[in-house]
Order: structure tokens, then sequence, then C-alpha cells
């Protein structure tokens, strides 16, 4: 059974022959013995490294409804939240890291989310320029298909030797990955070229791209199985082991002086789901969908009312508005809303039309009076205009494409149902898209009846108690079980 796990420095050696049955089963552990605590469940170094209590934190959830106060109850706590810094701008993610460094305390660890933007590279740019001058030290990487610049340069900016000579980096990368080649790159060193190219440009030193060359881009891999947001609906039971052989030839290969830890996330709304990720060998857990219904999250009422009522079969999969071309995917709730089924319906009439202009007249009239209840040419003149001030080169690329046109009205959608559910807006709960996965659904379930079944008791550090002190006793349990058990059983 899991309990403190010391990370090896070389990689797990091959499993030992099966052990013979013993002649008389082994002595029972005394009911009290507690041999397994919450607070050693996971990586010894993991805590140290992120000084958490658990192995345990609050992923980041876009346009901040992983907020300030959600970041800051749960490092009062001494635990850990990112801030959701997708969607803010600039201004709105300093002024939450000061706000966040102001009530926490100058040295209080937090973290914020890095979201991918590849059809919007100076954004990411932007951001870890960010923050780099304000000194965070902990980034979530999301929604990354690849290792880029930016990232590399948040990590090892600031890297050095101990005194004894071994390579350290003082910035941590958790990178949330469900495609092993995807996590293959980030436990592996930052390919030459890029690396070059930072110190060409002065963004790192020579001294610090020579000990980056020695050290993964993320000394921590999060596993996303089948999440709320975006997600590739990956099984935990076939991820988890692929990654941690990964890590290990990875190990092998690279001999770095500290084990590339690796976590599991999506699906962990019970205290069950939770002792199986540790029993699957993950270093830490993520929580997510069910830190959004707790008086901490950064979305309205509405939303939250609605939450605290979904079950596990409750939701669905959509297009993505942020990737709407590439058919990525979201899984959003189903119940009481509209929005998977209009979001698929707009991603169908996308790759059926070349343009606008070539949509039959009943189709048109259901996306204009139901869905958008405005006419194409309202949505393009609002689009339009935010395109010439904040992304000239989309709105090139739209006015000589029409399908691309067509891509950009369609996506206004994603964003006005983003912003309806986030304002909770009276007679739209039809278009509200909310970000959610299944593990609400098992959470709901579980404190059905109980205080905690209002979701304004459900501070996001009660549900971190919760999850990981019910995972502790039901390993514990199993562990005096088997203990107890006869030869055969």
């Amino acid at each position: 059974a899991p309990g403190e796990r010391p990370a090896p420095a070389r990689p797990v050696p091959e499993p030992p022959p099966a052990r013979p049955v013993p002649a008389s089963p082994p002595a029972p552990l005394p009911v009290s013995s507690g041999a397994i605590r919450a607070e050693r469940l996971g990586s010894a170094e993991f805590r140290a490294d992120y000084r958490l209590r658990y192995a345990y934190l609050a992923g980041s959830m876009y346009q901040g409804i992983a907020s300030v106060d959600l970041v800051v109850r749960m490092g009062r706590a001494g635990l850990m939240g990112f801030l959701g810094s997708g969607g803010l701008t600039l201004g709105e993610v300093a002024t939450a890291i000061r706000e966040i460094r102001d009530r926490l305390g100058p040295d209080s660890p937090f973290g914020v989310n890095v979201l991918a933007s590849p059809d919007h590279p100076a954004a990411e740019s932007e951001l870890v320029e960010l923050l780099l001058a304000h000194d965070v030290r902990y980034a979530e990487a999301a929604a990354f298909t690849s290792v880029t610049a930016p990232l590399v340069r948040f990590r090892f900016t600031g890297a050095h030797r101990a005194s004894d000579g071994t390579p350290i980096a003082v910035r941590h990368v958790l990178a949330k990955v469900s495609r092993p080649e995807v996590a293959a790159a980030f436990m592996s060193p930052p390919p030459r070229p890029l690396l070059d190219a930072l110190v060409a440009e002065g963004a790192l030193t020579t001294a610090e791209a020579e000990i980056a060359a020695r050290l993964p881009v993320a000394g921590d891999i999060c596993v996303e199985a089948d999440s709320g947001g975006h997600t590739d609906a990956g099984s935990p039971y076939a991820l988890m082991p692929a990654m941690l052989r990964l890590r290990d030839r990875t190990m092998a290969e690279h001999r770095y002086p500290r084990t590339v830890r690796v976590g599991a996330a999506g699906g962990l709304g019970a205290p069950e789901a939770v002792a199986a990720a540790f029993v699957l060998g993950a270093d830490f857990v993520l929580t997510g969908s069910v830190n959004q219904c707790t008086p901490e999250a950064g979305t309205s009422d509405a939303v939250k009312d609605l939450l605290a009522t979904v079950d596990v079969q409750d939701t669905a999969y959509a297009p993505a508005g942020d990737m709407f071309e590439l058919g990525a995917r979201v899984q959003v709730v189903r119940k009481s809303t509209l929005f998977a089924a209009r979001a698929n319906k707009l991603h169908q009439v996308y790759r059926s039309f070349a343009s606008l202009d070539d949509i039959d007249e009943p189709t048109c009239r259901t996306l204009e009076g139901r869905y958008f209840r405005r006419s194409f040419d309202a949505i393009w003149a609002e689009t339009s205009s935010y395109l010439r001030t904040h992304r000239p080169d989309d709105l090139a690329r739209a006015e000589r494409n029409p399908k691309a046109r067509m891509a950009q009205v369609f996506r206004w959608y994603f964003v006005h149902s983003t912003r309806m559910a986030m304002g909770g807006v009276p007679g739209e709960q039809v278009n509200y898209q909310i970000h959610c996965g299944p593990a609400l659904g098992a959470f709901n379930r579980l404190v059905a009846g109980t205080p905690l079944e209002p979701w304004r008791s459900r501070h996001v550090d009660v549900i971190a108690d919760l999850l990981m002190t019910g995972a502790a006793e039901l390993l514990d349990g199993s562990l005096r079980t088997w203990s107890r058990a006869t030869p055969g059983d």
C-alpha cells in the first residue's frame, strides 16, 4: 500500500519474482495503527519542493475561475493552487499576483497557469515575461503539444550549480499531459537549437543554458485523464502505467540528479479515486472540477447552483473555442444547457461549408435566430473590431479567407457562452459553457446529506482534507484487511 515513497535517483529495477505463499498468515495490524496517513501519501520530495502538507494541488481553471481567493485559501491551509490566467489580460494577472502576495506573505508558495497559445505565441512570451518580473517560481503548463521557448526560459532563468556541482533549477514547471510523446518532450532536456536561440537573444545566459541541458524541461508531469475542459478522454488505468515506465526509461537515459515526479489528474472527485491514483503510483494528485463548485471559485452563483446538482452522467464533449478549427474538444456540463449540442452543430456546419454565404437558409435562421440572437454581420463587426486591436494577423487572414472568417464568427459563440455563464446572466442558461468532468458528480454523491451538500460550505481546503484523509483511511483499511487474510484468500 502506498505511504512515504522517496523517489529513486536511479531507474526502478525489475520487480522481484513473485513471493511464495507464506505458511501462515501475517500478523494483523492493530486497528489503530494509522500505517497510512494523508500527510504521507505520494512523494516526500514533491511535498518538500512545493512546501505542502499533502501531495495535493488545486489546478488552474481559466478566466480566473481558479481565483485569487482560491489560491489564497489553499496557501493558508498549507496547500497550493494555480491561478487560472487563461483569458485574463496581463494587467489582471499582475494585479492577481500582487494581491496573492499581499494576502499570503512574500514567501508563501503559489502557482500560475501558463496556457499554450499556438495561434498567438506572443501571449505566452508576454505572460512568462510577467511571471519572471514578479519572481513567480511555480507554473502549471497546460494544453501544450510541444516544448516552447518561453516555457524553457521560465524554467531555467536563475538555474545554477550547487556547491557540490549539482545542477539546480530554482523554478518548477508542472506539465499537464495526456500523450506519451508530449510527456517525453517535457521529461527530456530542452533541444540544443532552442537553447542556443535563447542564449543568442539574451533570454538565458550561457551558464543557465548549460544547466538546462542537464535537467528536464518539467520536473513534474501531471497525467491528465478524462477531465473537465480540454481533454483527450484518456483512461488513468492505461495512462499512468505507461507514463511511469516512460519516466523510468527517461531517468535511465539521462541520470538526472532528482527523479521526475508523475502525478494524476482527471476524475478525482471521491476518496476512492484519489486512493486509486496513489495505488497506480502517482507522486501527487491535482484536482479541478470539484473546486469549481466552491465559494472561492471565480464564477457565478448561478453556475455553482447548477454544478451542485450535477451527476456523473451530466457532462458531454464539445469543440474547444480556442482551437475550433483544429477540432480539439472540451468536456462541459450537459445538464440544463444546450451549449454542447449547439457547439457541436456549429463545428458540423463549419466542416460542411466553405463560407457563411454558402450556408443554406434554414440553417442560417437557426444559427442567427436561436443560437446567436443576432446576425452574422453584427457578430463580424464586433469580432473584427476586437481582432483589429488585438490580433491583426488573424483579421487579415479572415478577410482573405471566407472559411477563416466563418470560424471567427462561430468562435464568437464560445466567448459569448463563457461570459453568460460566468456572469450568471438570467435567461441565458441554455447557452452556459461550463467546463466540468464527471468527478464533480462523484463528489456530489459523496457529500449528499452531509454539511458539505450546499456548495457554500465546500471550501477548497475542506475538499482537499476530505479527499486525502478519505483516501488514506481506505488504503489503511485495505492494508489491515490484507494483513488479516489467510493464505489463498
